[in-house]
């Protein structure tokens, strides 16, 4: 109702605003004015200090943004190949601002000094070999050389080989939740097709594979610090995409097939906890969430709970009405607290087991109310048969 009334409201300054342009057309009338349409001198100088006065708006506003914002942008990265990304995405960022300052500042200078004037005509030809060689040369050799530096950090962050010790994880996506699979000790991942998703096997794993036998199922993914950890994914539903922005790691989810991302990291989550900037973020956010709690609780509602940093495994693609809410907390041991928390899991086959067992009571439960309901009929239908026989004795 009140977006309507802010419409409504709207449409009708419009055509008051409408009117009165046409009031102050009408007060015009008799009086002595330019209808040539013909840009005056004086409107060109107006239109090239305007121009220079967008310009400036440009700059202020991206240095004011670079100010207000730039801390909000990812810091430290948290694996190996981060520093090779992050180096990557400054060099664009310097690349972009320089051409971005040149061709603009020419742009609008080149504007401003050959604006209108009546004494003045322009210079036309047809072309110039020069300029077209220094406007196609240059950005081809700048683009070619930044494609060749990102194909390079691409193969090295991509590249895995097959005989290297890494942690195999299936990571396995639906709306609007995620799954870990650990390969267990064999550090294979079995077979899995959706078609035999059942009861607790919610990824569809193929238990007449050897190798599924140990493989492990988590809704909290674990990785251990130095060592390469060698992802799998897949998607049930729609397109989802594996987006952790610390490791600066990030894959699309495809139905029906199987992609992959591989990192190394570099940070457990209690030594990232303890970076100062991550402390000094973490602080406002609580200061933040301190004041809204204050303002909830004035209202009667319940204080906001103090913020954690932890790592997250985020869906990166709009799949759906919960797309926000698709997150997985993500955890960086050591080496030796990874073992003993995947020690502690039980394996998937074992999960089957236990809910096949558990289901055996409740149906002998149910037989054995059968058989005592079957009994009671039967002895039911001798005693009315007894008193039945009785009835006709009596009566002769």
């Amino acid at each position: 109702m009140t977006s309507l009334l802010v419409i409504i409201v709207l449409v009708l300054l419009a055509v008051a605003l409408w009117q009165l342009t046409k009031i102050f057309d009408l007060t015009q009338v008799g009086s002595s004015s330019d209808d040539s349409q013909v840009a005056s001198d004086n409107d060109n100088n107006i239109q090239g200090y305007i121009m220079f006065g967008f310009l400036a708006f440009i700059y202020i506003f991206t240095i004011y943004g670079l100010l207000k914002w730039g801390n909000l942008a990812l810091h430290t990265p948290a694996s190996e190949h981060g520093l090779l990304v992050d180096s990557l995405m400054n060099i664009t960022w310097v690349l972009i601002f320089t051409v971005q300052v040149i061709t603009q500042g020419l742009l609008y200078w080149f504007s401003f000094k050959n604006r209108g004037h009546k004494d003045r005509k322009a210079l036309f030809f047809a072309d110039s070999n020069k300029l077209e060689a220094i406007w196609s040369i240059i950005p081809s050799v700048v683009l070619a050389c930044l494609i060749l530096y990102g194909l390079y950090a691409w193969n090295n962050i991509m590249f895995v080989d097959k005989d290297e010790d890494v942690v195999e994880i299936e990571l396995y996506a639906q709306q609007f939740k995620w799954t870990a699979r650990y390969a267990g000790k064999d550090n294979v991942l079995g077979k899995a097709n959706v078609r035999l998703i059942e009861g607790v096997n919610t990824l569809g794993v193929d238990m007449s594979d050897p190798n599924a036998q140990d493989d492990i199922v988590v809704t909290e993914l674990h990785i251990p610090k130095g060592k390469k950890v060698h992802f799998k994914m897949r998607s049930q539903d729609v397109l989802h995409s594996a987006y952790m922005p610390h490791f600066r790691a990030q894959m699309n989810c495809v139905p029906g097939m199987v992609t992959e991302f591989a990192f190394v990291p570099t940070y457990t989550t209690a030594e990232y906890r303890e970076l100062d900037f991550m402390k000094e973020k973490v602080a406002n956010i609580n200061k933040l969430r301190a004041e809204k709690s204050a303002e909830l609780v004035a209202k009667g509602g319940t204080a906001l709970d103090p913020y954690t940093f932890d790592y997250l495994l985020l869906c990166n693609k709009i799949c759906g009405a919960s797309h926000y809410n698709m997150q997985m907390k993500v955890v960086v041991d050591t080496p030796e607290d990874y073992k003993k928390w995947l020690s502690e899991k039980t394996t998937l086959a074992q999960d089957i087991k236990a809910a096949a067992a558990a289901e055996k009571p409740a149906e002998g439960v149910e037989g054995a109310a059968d058989t005592t309901a079957k009994i009671t009929d039967t002895v039911k239908a001798v005693v009315d048969t007894v008193k039945a026989a009785v009835a006709k004795v009596a009566m002769k």
